[in-house]
């Protein structure tokens, strides 16, 4: 008998869903995508919880006639490309024709559409890839596509539904992604009822500033080159302002958002030496070049493109960044207490020396050739502002205690072997302590096998981990009034971001309520934060909780807990007195797990007597 068969088109289009519709994020990607496509000048997105009950999007475009309302359904069913040629000449943001079948396999679908000509609008009712009605009504010029209940024939596929701020988190960056891609577009934004966006039209520098933060708007440079192979336009930030979450890097190609990890090493090359190490410059840049040289049929959510010429690309991008840093005069001085190969910064040489010029296409070769000729050396631009910093590099000059695992031992307090009471005689006060501080970071104190490092910093960590991990599962803490509350407004991630945690941010001290659009008001805080500015404060945990989220699995309150453990614990790089020190060692030992940080890092070693003599006799 035989057993291969074929598969009806809902199911089909079910499959094909899980590809196209991940989240709900994904069906707005699609349906703004389409709007702009049918060269829509008024977009309207309409969201209710996070998109899991509805989905609209309302736009004044070119409309459909009755049978292309009913065509558009179907899988593979498109007005972009006609033949396989048209794949290599692109210049629309839809063309695969699976986007809105896989959505009506998945949903409750109500499409309204009218022509600038017709007398009436088509109306249809779609559920789970079957038609329920077609009609003709009232509406005005433009597409009103409704998704409704999504995943309402896939329970499985909406259990895996993240909460709905993480949701709308996700809804809100391909909202902004589209946003800044076309500001010659209105865009407007409800959810809930509640208006997060309008948007106007306006030019590039003005949306970036109106999507993302009124910050933004002291803080961005141009970037600009123009070629016969390949256009490059937008804008960079400042070094200053680079942050340690990541988020707000953008790449468009053709106007199309892509994700790119090699473009993003050209760019963050660019800003070598101008950022700390893990930190990420804020760039909105792009790409203008002949489809013919990208093909964007790699993968069915489009964001991933390849170049027939990658590295004129990165030489040309690289080049294109640093000459903005450069001419706006953006570079900073240098700090000559970080950790900066100074030599390397102030001699770079030219981008292309990494890459064989004879693989690079001759017109991008021409190109690329003209920006080498142009000076813009950033030791050059700041040479004059770094003469006078050269006195700090000898300032609190010392050496680090080497961690390497040839030279000491970690401790291992599971052991029985290794109990705390057998390794480290832990004082009551600091009267008799025998330990010393070495540079604000470390701590050595005398123990029966020669000598205990603790890195002051990781301790700390661990302590306030411990600490606030209390206090979030356990009941509101105390919290210290404000004479004069305090607003502080958020981004519009950020602030969907923020009620995954606000109730534990209550709970460790912090009164805030909402207060407006993308606002909190805060009357109180921890009392332990009573000499920080309440609003930079309140931002910064939600920075570093995003950053925490992101980079580790790891429970909300744990990651929230860490955020408040490491700002807290910056503040503790100072001198201490025996007490002091005395108090940390005692609190350290009395922590689950006193040998490593939150983080997984070391926060003591023990260097033996046998160790030391070696040392001494090499």
């Amino acid at each position: 008998m035989d057993v291969i068969r074929l598969l009806s088109d809902s199911i089909a289009n079910q499959i094909a869903a899980g590809e196209v519709v991940q989240r709900p994020a994904s069906v707005v990607k699609e349906l703004l995508e389409n709007s702009i496509d049918a060269k829509a000048t008024s977009i309207q997105l309409i969201i209710k919880e996070s998109g899991k009950i509805l989905i609209q999007v309302i736009d004044n475009g070119q409309g459909m006639s009755p049978t292309d309302a009913r065509m558009c359904f179907e899988r593979h069913a498109t007005s972009k490309i006609k033949e396989s040629a048209d794949l290599f000449n692109i210049r629309t943001m839809g063309f695969r024709g699976e986007a809105l079948a896989s959505i009506a396999a998945v949903a409750q679908v109500e499409l309204k559409t009218k022509r600038v000509d017709d007398e009436l609008a088509t109306i249809i009712k779609i559920e789970g890839s079957e038609v329920k009605s077609q009609e003709f009504t009232q509406s005005p010029q433009g597409t009103n596509l409704a998704i409704k209940n999504l995943f309402f024939n896939v329970p499985a596929r909406r259990n895996f539904l993240k909460s709905n701020p993480v949701e709308m988190k996700h809804i809100i960056e391909e909202f902004q992604r589209i946003a800044l891609a076309h500001p010659e577009v209105q865009f407007s934004l409800f959810h809930n009822e509640i208006e997060i966006y309008n948007l106007p039209e306006a030019k590039l520098s003005k949306r970036i500033v109106d999507v993302l933060d009124k910050s933004y708007r002291d803080q961005l440079a141009q970037c600009q080159i123009d070629s016969s192979f390949i256009k490059i336009n937008g804008y960079v930030g400042n070094p200053q302002t680079a942050k340690k979450a990541r988020g707000e890097q953008y790449f468009f190609v053709n106007k199309r958002f892509i994700k790119s990890s090699y473009l993003h090493h050209a760019v963050t090359g660019a800003f070598e030496s101008t950022i700390p190490q893990g930190s990420h410059p804020f760039y909105a840049l792009f790409i203008e070049i002949d489809p013919s040289h990208i093909d964007i049929n790699i993968h069915p959510t489009k964001t991933e493109i390849k170049f027939d010429d990658e590295k004129a690309i990165y030489a040309i991008l690289r080049s294109a960044v640093k000459q903005a840093i450069g001419v706006y005069n953006l570079t900073p001085s240098i700090d000559f207490e970080a950790d900066i190969n100074i030599a390397n910064f102030i001699n770079q040489k030219p981008p292309l020396s990494n890459f064989d010029s004879q693989n690079i296409r001759p017109d991008a070769r021409a190109a690329i050739s003209s920006f080498e000729r142009e000076p813009r050396s950033l030791g050059e631009i700041n040479e004059k502002n770094n003469r006078g910093n050269w006195e700090k590099l000898f300032e609190g000059f010392g050496s680090k205690i080497n961690h390497d695992e040839d030279e000491t031992q970690q401790v291992i307090f599971s052991s029985k072997a290794n109990r705390v009471e057998d390794l480290v005689q832990l004082p009551k006060d600091g009267s008799d302590i025998n330990a010393i501080q070495v540079h604000f970071q470390y701590i050595i104190t005398q123990v029966k096998s020669g000598l205990m490092l603790i890195d002051q910093q990781h301790a700390y960590e661990r302590i306030f981990y411990e600490k606030y991990l209390k206090e979030i599962n356990t009941h509101p803490n105390a919290s210290q009034q404000l004479l004069f509350p305090k607003t502080v407004t958020l981004t519009a991630i950020d602030y969907a971001m923020s009620f995954e945690i606000i109730d534990m941010i209550r709970n460790i001290g912090f009164n805030v309520e909402e207060f407006g659009q993308n606002t909190y008001l805060i009357n109180g805080v921890p009392s332990q934060f009573m000499d920080e500015d309440e609003g930079v404060l309140f931002k910064s945990i939600i920075e570093q909780y995003k950053i925490n989220e992101n980079n580790q699995k790891v429970d909300k309150k744990e990651a929230l807990a860490k955020t408040l453990a490491k700002r807290n614990a910056s503040k503790m790089a100072k001198s201490l007195s025996k007490l002091e020190i005395s108090s940390l060692i005692n609190q350290l030992f009395e922590t689950s797990m006193p040998s490593v940080s939150p983080d997984g890092k070391p926060v003591m070693s023990i260097l033996s007597l046998e160790k030391i003599a070696n040392l001494l006799l090499n």
